[in-house]
């Protein structure tokens, strides 16, 4: 049984379907992930043809089927991030949230995911450091995959004092009692990760990081993911090709 649903959505990924239609799978705060047919798209003429690709996030009119595909009746656009189409990096950090995004909620399908992404889509949108506010959400979505680094405490005794460094390894922070030989972070990467971590997004207007800390919490977190989440994302490669061709930036 179906029945006429206006939700606000966010399409992940499209996949062609036939001659001239696509299925798109759109994150939802209502419903989770979803998937939607958005029928003839593909056709010159078709009306659903600019709102049935990815990175576009607005009101969704569809037929709601619970436990098969929907059926995409319009799109009242809030944001097409038409400034991000234009920019390699931006894109490439975005196709890497919209991965994260995919990834995070076949697991999790907590509502808090959709307004963490959008948000942080919108502010990358808006020009502020794509690696920061990417770092920013992949902290925040280890809560949803249920392996949280500590960041409050030493990984091995629990003390909040005296604390040294961070390590994947660990599990997170290390104080100078339990130091043995992990590599060393600066003092204010330790800060900032933990800022990382319960900073709103959405109120978020200004974001410079030195590269030095933007790379150490960059490295901490690919490894993080790469040792306790499981995900592979091809946009993460993609990412590192890009930063080996720009590597100041």
């Amino acid at each position: 049984m179906m029945k006429i649903e206006s939700i606000d959505g966010l399409i992940i990924s499209e996949t062609n379907y036939s001659e001239s239609s696509k299925i798109l799978n759109v994150l939802t705060k209502e419903h989770g992930l979803i998937g939607i047919m958005s029928k003839g798209c593909r056709n010159i003429k078709s009306k659903l043809r600019g709102v049935s690709r990815k990175l576009i996030y607005g009101t969704f009119h569809i037929y709601y089927k619970e436990n098969g595909l929907s059926t995409l009746i319009g799109v009242d656009i809030k944001n097409s991030f038409s400034k991000m189409m234009m920019d390699l990096e931006k894109i490439s950090y975005a196709s890497l949230i919209l991965d994260l995004a995919y990834q995070v909620a076949k697991q999790n399908d907590s509502d808090e995911l959709f307004d963490l992404v959008v948000d942080t889509l919108v502010k990358v949108e808006e020009g502020l450091n794509p690696m920061a506010l990417t770092n920013i959400l992949e902290i925040k979505l280890l809560d949803y995959l249920g392996v949280s680094p500590s960041i409050d405490s030493c990984a091995h005794c629990g003390s909040d004092k005296q604390i040294v460094t961070i390590s994947s390894e660990a599990g997170g922070y290390i104080c100078k009692n339990c130091y043995q030989n992990e590599p060393l972070v600066g003092e204010k990467t330790i800060k900032m990760i933990r800022l990382y971590y319960y900073v709103d997004i959405k109120n978020i207007t200004k974001l410079e990081v030195k590269k030095e800390i933007s790379d150490e919490i960059n490295y901490f977190l690919e490894d993080y993911y790469d040792r306790f989440t499981g995900l592979y994302l091809k946009s993460k490669d993609f990412l590192k090709k890009i930063r080996q061709i720009n590597p100041n930036e």
